[in-house]
């Protein structure tokens, strides 16, 4: 099945830079109504619009989600319409040229009318050391120093870039008010673990030594990312406190990989799913790590990783996920370590639903969860 973040060069001139901007921005709002011609376009499309701002799933439900709210199923239709090849039947550079499912979403908010507001950040790209890289992004209001967000993305640590995530970083930038270093880690195969999770936490400590510089506070800083990006989090967690290193304020995990058993419940009955399924986490798996050893790695299999003495932790989960049953998992073990859990799941959603928020209303509550949790640790 079908499974990829990384925009294809046909959709480029789709994807505007204020349409990317607003894509995760729940302050999003539909201008104008959409002339005869639009209209008549986008009823011959995937979706069906009846007003402004407003996007309606055109046919039924798919098998594997009944009860798929209906936005996140309009999404999904765009991202059928793309016709996809299965990850497995891809290599991983075949895999990066694929429309993903933020492509999918937003060619809704372009077909929607959707206006995006202005940035609110400043960005530029550091070179960190021989390694990884990052963007960073500093809010244009408030007073530094801010509080600092290392944001790691997602793509299963084959696919994707910060380009892919860009609307990611700048809302939480947003709307915490904090510098985000949204990090460029190096992927399988061509670099196979432990190579990702080495850049990460080599990007964390980076920002700890370098705070000053980006005009973030040193004594402030969280951790954050997206299903892969959400392992890569709490394994820089994990590491900073077995190596004595100052420890992240909080870590935010949206749907993150947190196990390598492709067994549990959530991957029997999700096995089918789109965007993510069975199928694509083990073509994940045997591209990034070297053999199945790799798999009882603690930074891998965090649900069965020593969890005490981590950071205050808000987890994100989606319905429709091969990866709900290990979120569960890791939130109930932090919670039997002794450690603060703020877990969400949000019922008719899929992977990647969290940075949806301008066209599905359950991504933008599960920002707003996520966003009050980062504030209140990073006071």
């Amino acid at each position: 099945m079908n499974y990829s973040f990384f925009r294809s060069s046909a959709l480029a001139g789709l994807v505007t830079p204020a349409l990317a901007s607003c894509l995760l921005l729940s302050s999003c709002d539909s201008k104008s109504k959409a002339t005869e011609a639009d209209t008549q376009a986008m009823t011959a499309d995937s979706t069906t619009t009846s007003a402004a701002g407003e996007v309606k799933p055109s046919g039924p439900k798919p098998a594997w989600g009944p009860n798929l709210k209906p936005e996140m199923q309009a999404v999904i239709e765009e991202f059928m319409s793309f016709k996809n090849k299965p990850l497995p039947e891809l290599t991983a550079v075949q895999a990066r040229k694929q429309p993903s499912p933020a492509d999918a979403a937003m060619k809704q908010m372009q077909e929607s009318n959707i206006t995006p507001p202005p940035m609110q950040v400043d960005t530029a790209s550091r070179t960190l050391m021989p390694g990884p890289k990052a963007r960073i992004y500093t809010p244009k209001a408030g007073t530094a120093p801010y509080p600092v967000i290392v944001y790691y993305h997602g793509g299963g640590w084959v696919i994707a870039t910060i380009d892919t995530y860009h609307a990611s970083a700048q809302a939480l930038a947003e709307q915490t008010g904090a510098v985000v270093v949204s990090v460029e880690y190096r992927k399988g195969p061509e670099h196979k673990f432990p190579t990702a999770h080495d850049d990460a936490f080599a990007a964390y400590q980076w920002a700890l030594k370098n705070a000053a510089s980006i005009k973030g506070d040193p004594k402030r800083v969280a951790v954050a990312g997206e299903s892969a990006g959400g392992g890569l989090a709490a394994a820089v967690s994990m590491q900073a406190r077995d190596k004595g290193v100052a420890m992240p304020k909080h870590q935010l995990l949206v749907y993150p990989i947190a196990g390598y058993d492709t067994n549990t419940p959530s991957y029997q009955k999700n096995s089918e799913t789109l965007p993510l399924n069975k199928g694509g986490m083990v073509w994940f798996f045997n591209n990034y790590l070297r053999s199945p050893a790799d798999g009882k790695d603690p930074r891998i299999n965090l649900v069965a990783a020593n969890l005490k003495g981590l950071p205050p932790t808000t987890i994100i989960a989606a319905e429709y996920d091969p990866l709900m049953s290990e979120g569960k998992m890791l939130a109930d073990k932090l919670t039997a370590a002794g450690v603060k859990v703020n877990y969400k799941l949000y019922e008719g959603t899929t992977h990647e639903f969290f940075g949806m928020a301008a066209v599905v209303p359950e991504a933008k509550q599960a920002q707003g969860v996520a966003v009050a949790d980062l504030k209140g640790a990073l006071k």
